[in-house]
């Protein structure tokens, strides 16, 4: 059996105190993200060491600093991966915060939620829509958003490819139809149950990375870390189409004729996600009524829920239940 590269290790460490603009969450939920592998593999560099890994999480304030004042005691939030910015530099004075050089995650610079308690900058903290469990609604916070943030580089695109159909883009197939899209769903060479699932879920055409789509695309999502889906992907989108890159970290690109490039197709990245993205995404999830298909695991079995997600045996997201006794249910 594979085994994650750098196994995760339960430890007991003390609870930490709120500065003043921090909530102290109770942590019932914190789902699993592709990203935590990066982390966990050293991909990204400069990680905080030691680390709790975990940037979707979901629980209740169980304490407040003196200058917090949109959140209370005992209030439902979710915390996201964009932890804090500098808040006065040009990318955050033009609603680019997510560019911020200053910025730091939840999970990566910041402690995150494979804990039973965490601490968070309660403004960049957001409440939960209601109608979601905890075990549902923490997808949301980075697999949501994440995609939702790329969904809005498509524009008015109506045929959208999603290369990798895991977490979020299960999401994102919901908010796509929603909005009346077709999607054509494509997935690692094989994947037949990956395959129904984006069928079940509404996508117009499923099948391997490596094929055609039956109808030239006019916009593609790469979710999946995959470098070689960089050309394939360009290759399926009409002139003037655009193919995005959703993930933080990506295997090399291998080299392509300008001629894939050529017709004016553009190609860019997602990088992490604005306070304004998760407002309008979870106002969104209310009104189109999305739903999450999460898998649960207890904290302890943590670096079996990353083999898992390492391994693409999940259908829809993992989720790891902190507090099972005390998980809210919709």
């Amino acid at each position: 059996m594979e085994s994650v590269r750098q196994p995760l290790v339960l430890r007991d460490i003390p609870v930490p105190k709120p500065e003043p603009n921090q909530v102290l969450v109770r942590v019932n939920a914190c789902a699993i993200c592709r990203t935590d592998l990066h982390v966990v593999d050293g991909e990204l560099p400069d990680p905080k060491l030691p680390l709790v890994p975990g940037h979707q999480i979901v629980g209740i304030i169980s304490a407040v600093g003196d200058q917090v004042v949109d959140f209370e005691l005992g209030e439902r939030v979710g915390i996201p991966w964009l932890g804090r910015t500098c808040g006065h530099c040009a990318y955050c004075d033009s609603g680019r915060e997510n560019l911020c050089d200053d910025a730091r995650f939840t999970g990566y610079q910041l402690d995150g939620g494979y804990a039973e308690f965490a601490v968070a900058d309660a403004r960049f903290c957001f409440r939960i829509p209601q109608g979601y469990s905890d075990l549902n609604a923490a997808p949301l916070l980075c697999a949501g958003l994440i995609g939702y943030r790329a969904l809005a580089m498509a524009g008015e695109a109506y045929r959208l490819g999603f290369y990798g159909f895991g977490a979020a883009a299960h999401i994102l197939i919901q908010v796509a139809r929603h909005q009346g899209r077709e999607v054509y769903a494509f997935t690692r060479p094989g994947d037949a149950k990956g395959q129904s699932f984006a069928r079940e879920l509404g996508a117009v055409w499923a099948g391997d990375s490596s094929q055609k789509p039956p109808q030239p695309l006019e916009a593609a999502i790469i979710f999946a870390p995959a470098g070689e889906l960089v050309p394939l992907a360009l290759e399926s989108v009409v002139k003037g189409g655009i193919v995005i890159c959703a993930g933080i970290h990506m295997s090399d690109i291998p080299s392509f004729p300008y001629s894939t490039l050529w017709g004016e197709r553009t190609l860019r990245s997602v990088a992490n996600l604005t306070r304004r993205d998760g407002e309008e995404f979870l106002s969104l999830c209310s009104q189109a009524s999305i739903r999450t298909e999460s898998r649960p695991f207890p904290l302890h079995a943590a670096n079996e829920a990353l083999l898992a997600l390492r391994s693409g045996s999940l259908k829809g997201a993992g989720v790891l239940v902190v507090r099972e006794d005390e998980l809210l249910v919709s």
